[in-house]
């Protein structure tokens, strides 16, 4: 994407490993949330309340020390490809998420991503992280050729499909990479998403603030 390291948003120590958890699995969420299950002792989970700090961290520790695998890619129809991004900010500032979905030109889903992005982050931010992550794993998995993005947020298509200059504080080295990764796909465009429109990466989004939102660990 960038030779320059992307920025690191504000999260707990416990928020910061089940990131490391989502990165060794591609930010599968259900493939993170059933291993992070699996490894809790007891009849707790991810977000069952019953299940103490102290577990889910010896959980996540155990989990990123045993390694991880990620799952299989599945595979597309055509050179075409449907990605849909969302990014979730609670307070805005607040605990900030990230989440995407590709799909395939046939809108079959292949993989639902999501992560935390901050503690104390804004949703621009947040929905910068959600492209930055649907297109980085997009090319990591595939050879896309044709690419639409659905995405609600006029700042970000303002900033890189319309060329003006990031307004968010903070967020250029996110832009640049978003930009750098389009560079690599010969067709893209982008479909503005209105409220009322359904987004599949919504709900990923809000994942990414549930873990965002933990405390130290």
């Amino acid at each position: 994407m960038t030779d320059d390291p992307l920025p690191a948003e504000h999260l707990s120590p416990l928020a910061t490993l089940v990131d490391e958890v989502l990165a060794g699995v591609g930010y599968e969420v259900a493939a993170a949330t059933d291993a992070i299950d699996d490894a809790v002792p007891g009849y707790g989970g991810l977000f069952d309340p019953a299940t103490t700090p102290d577990e889910l961290h010896h959980a996540l520790e155990s989990l990123l020390e045993s390694g991880l695998t990620r799952p299989p890619i599945s595979e597309p129809t055509s050179d075409t490809f449907v990605l849909y991004v969302d990014g979730s900010s609670r307070g805005n500032p607040g605990p900030a998420g990230a989440g995407a979905v590709i799909m395939d030109g046939a809108e079959d889903q292949l993989a639902r991503l999501g992560r935390p992005v901050g503690s104390r982050t804004g949703n621009n931010t947040a929905e910068y992280v959600a492209l930055q992550l649907g297109l980085a794993e997009l090319l990591a998995r595939y050879e896309p050729r044709r690419l639409e993005v659905r995405i609600d947020s006029m700042t970000v298509i303002r900033d890189i499909w319309g060329g003006n200059d990031p307004t968010e504080p903070g967020v250029e080295t996110y832009s640049e990479a978003v930009t750098a990764a389009l560079s690599r796909i010969p067709d893209h465009r982008y479909t503005h998403l209105a409220d009322s429109d359904p987004n599949p990466a919504d709900a990923l989004a809000t994942v990414g603030a549930d873990i965002a939102a933990f405390g130290p660990g």
